[in-house]
């Protein structure tokens, strides 16, 4: 029987530089290495840990030489987290390499002529910038590599923090976590302490059981503050012992909210969320345009970079208030309703009817009465009879998912003709592609990338583009 080869470490290795998804770059014998939480210019150790005929990834064993480029990570997590990758790269530098990710990716997937791309607009706050957080519970933590390797006898201890990166049944316990204001810490740590207190049970995904699922934390710049605890069981002494803690503990929450969830997944879209209380919403306020947010609504999670963003986005439709403006993947009507006053009339279509249903909420505090919103796929939707019913629009924007637009959607618009394409997106390299369909009939006349995401490899990136 043939044995299988091990990995090999390979000794030595410069990182070069930073790829697309956020890993570092290596190059041994004209092959690429792909490895995380590396520096260009950093020498390093890597143990090999999948083999391909064009690449090779593996992580980091022994640092001969630092990068110059290296600065300290604030979080005492970083490492074993999933998030904030980029915690060791200056800021400065995280931004340099989004813009040339941008550069890249619209060059290179695009093939299309494109004008000078506007310097990257940096988010003012790196840290705590995060207006949404969702923790879970675990009846046993996630133990480090060096944990492991101590060989130390390890008591399994309950845990409250994050997914271990492609590992659905490990969390990392969390004691701190600099994504999201106070008293975001504060309640997570709290709750962990008073649920162990009161031998409260920590979920088991793997057994499927415990009380305590999930905890979802959201709050907004008008100071509005929204705690849900999910339960796995429906326990009602618990259950209450629990939320009667948060609310006196922690007074500044305005609304207090619990869902009983026994299903095999985290969502709770489909589920009823009760009211424990407090009021079943919160108000963020965006250029003096209103939200109301609910406990399943979608809200960008960095409100001052969403702003900036949706400032971008207004400024490229080069609004007159004479125009019909399409709002496509429309959402909870954030954009359609930050745009609505600055021209004639907005419609939005979006795939999922409760946002639709949001974006008639915000419409109605917003006394925007030049909106319409549409619930369906928007490639079934976008047809002759609708151009005829809604109007042919003049300015269109998208702000897809990750995917991009359906080739059903190019050809729609291709066929509407609008004036202006204003193409909001947060990933390059679909966006790239869907520019590329578009160019038969239009030109990109303006590209500006915005950073909602510090210390990640995510970049949002909008696009003017004109019918020639």
């Amino acid at each position: 029987m043939r044995r299988r080869r091990e990995n090999p470490i390979l000794e030595r290795v410069t990182i070069e530089d930073v790829a697309a998804e956020g890993k570092a770059i290596a190059r041994v014998n004209d092959k690429v290495v792909f490895v995380t939480y590396g520096v260009p210019g950093d020498i390093v150790d890597i143990q090999v840990i999948r083999k391909r005929k064009s690449f090779m990834e593996g992580y980091i064993t022994k640092y001969h030489e630092l990068s110059k480029l290296r600065v300290e990570p604030v979080c005492k997590h970083f490492g074993t987290c999933g998030g904030c990758k980029w915690q060791n790269l200056p800021y400065a530098e995280q931004l340099k390499f989004k813009q040339k990710q941008v550069t890249d990716q619209l060059t290179r997937i695009g093939k299309i002529d494109l004008p000078e791309i506007n310097p990257i607009l940096g988010s003012p706050q790196t840290e705590f910038y995060r207006n949404k957080l969702e923790f879970t519970f675990s009846n046993s933590r996630w133990l480090t590599r060096e944990e492991v390797e101590s060989r130390l006898e390890l008591k399994a201890t309950p845990a409250l923090g994050f997914h271990i990166p492609g590992m659905f049944d490990k969390i990392l316990d969390l004691d701190e976590c600099h994504l999201q204001p106070e008293p975001s810490n504060s309640i997570r740590n709290e709750v962990k302490r008073f649920a162990l207190e009161q031998n409260m049970s920590f979920y088991n995904i793997r057994n499927r059981e415990g009380l305590l699922r999930n905890i979802i934390i959201r709050n907004t710049s008008t100071g509005d503050l929204m705690v849900i605890v999910v339960f796995y069981e429906n326990d009602s002494e618990n259950i209450a012992k629990l939320m009667e803690h948060l609310k006196t503990a922690f007074p500044q929450i305005t609304s207090l909210m619990y869902v009983i969830n026994p299903k095999v997944n985290d969502t709770i879209g489909d589920l009823d969320i009760m009211l424990y209380a407090g009021k079943d919403h919160m108000v963020e306020n965006m250029d003096g345009i209103l939200f109301k947010i609910g406990p399943k609504s979608f809200f960008q999670t960095n409100t001052q970079q969403a702003l900036t963003l949706y400032r971008v986005t207004k400024e490229f439709a080069g609004l007159t208030g004479n125009e019909l403006v399409y709002d496509l993947y429309t959402g909870t009507g954030t954009i359609a309703n930050f745009v609505a006053k600055d021209c004639k009339k907005v419609v939005g279509i979006e795939y999922v009817p409760e946002a639709i249903e949001d974006a008639w909420v915000n419409a109605k505090l917003n006394n925007a009465t030049n909106t319409a919103f549409y619930a369906g796929d928007i490639k079934d939707l976008l047809t002759v009879p609708f151009f005829e019913e809604n109007g042919y629009p003049e300015i269109v924007i998208l702000d897809p998912p990750r995917a991009g637009i359906h080739q059903d959607v190019a050809d729609a618009l291709l066929n509407a003709e609008p004036r202006r394409i204003v193409y909001v997106s947060c990933n390059p390299a679909t966006q790239a592609r869907d520019l590329n369909l578009l160019s038969v009939k239009y030109k990109v006349l303006k590209v500006q990338p915005v950073d909602m995401f510090p210390h990640t490899h995510h970049v949002e990136n909008v696009v003017l583009l004109e019918r020639v």
